[in-house]
């Protein structure tokens, strides 16, 4: 890593004495050891004239894959840093999880359960990277959503509980649009507008895709993140798709899909070695406690359960 880190040097620099400066040694040392790192890959990797120093093609290829080498090497030693300091702090418990209105009361509800525990929290977009970062160990938990027909893909080691088989996906449209009147939309009652999807989220395309395909109907879509989708809708010029838990924003109403064509599995995901433990129960515990709370407040949701009979979440 030294001699990666001094070729890049004199590379950046354009000359080993301005390197050396940089690298804090002096000139003839670096020159020495420039001079076995050609007698080891056995090429000149840098022209020297009075000018300084340029990169031949040799020169070019090795600093290039070597510096992609020194930033995932500073970004291990600083990640091992942070953990060695967060050992010898105490315990803590890192929690992952795609975007949920039940993520605040869950966290709130877990920070109380284990008031010695640094607990803290990571969002993220996407189900699956949240399900890498657990196997990697840089999360001990992630509460994440699996589109129906489109499989997560779960890393080798990480088990997972489910919280809820088949959650309803609603849709979001504007307040001023003649099906926001009634207590369910079909899905041919919003050709009308394209749908705004976020790229990020796994799965959602493909569902949002083949539920169209199989309805018959044609699909015109925005890519986009869903706050700017929000306003896309608050507009008038959009829909969206939405958990049932979301509440509306001004101008706009939130209501099921005739027949839940589009619906979720919601998980808790960890090392499969820490599923059967005492942590992992109360964490998903507390994490069953915070969805049925979230559930039971939003107006909208709280009438579909009603009519679906829900043991989960009305007894």
């Amino acid at each position: 890593m030294r001699h990666l880190r001094a070729l890049c040097a004199i590379s950046d620099a354009g000359s080993v004495h301005g390197a050396a400066r940089w690298l804090g040694v002096s000139q003839p040392a670096l020159t020495a050891q420039l001079n076995r790192i050609e007698r080891a890959v056995g090429g000149p990797l840098f022209v020297r004239d009075r000018s300084g120093c340029r990169p031949t093609p040799l020169g070019r290829s090795v600093t290039a894959r070597a510096r992609p080498i020194i930033a995932e090497m500073s970004t291990l030693v600083s990640e091992a840093r942070e953990e060695a300091r967060a050992l010898e702090s105490g315990p803590r418990l890192r929690l992952g999880s795609t975007a949920n209105r039940a993520v605040a009361g869950w966290l709130c509800r877990l920070r109380g359960r284990f008031p010695d525990t640094d607990v803290s929290i990571r969002v993220d977009p996407s189900p699956n990277s949240l399900l890498r970062m657990v196997a990697d160990g840089q999360l001990d938990v992630a509460f994440v959503h699996e589109v129906t027909g489109c499989p997560l893909r779960v890393p080798d080691g990480v088990g997972q509980r489910t919280l809820l088989w088949r959650e309803p996906q609603f849709v979001a449209l504007p307040a001023a649009h003649p099906a926001a009147a009634g207590e369910e939309v079909a899905l041919a009652d919003l050709c009308g507008h394209p749908w705004v999807v976020d790229p990020h989220v796994d799965g959602e395309w493909h569902g949002i895709r083949r539920m169209f395909a199989s309805a018959g109907l044609e699909l015109r879509v925005i890519q986009g993140d869903y706050l700017t989708g929000a306003d896309l809708v608050r507009a008038g010029v959009a829909v969206t798709p939405c958990q049932p838990t979301s509440t509306p924003r001004p101008g706009m109403a939130i209501r099921p899909l005739r027949g839940d064509p589009l619906t979720v599995r919601l998980l808790l995901a960890a090392r499969a070695a820490s599923t059967t433990d005492g942590e992992f129960h109360a964490v998903y515990t507390a994490l069953e406690d915070a969805y049925r709370e979230a559930a039971r407040s939003t107006e909208t949701y709280l009438r579909w359960l009603h009519r679906n009979d829900d043991p989960l979440l009305l007894t």
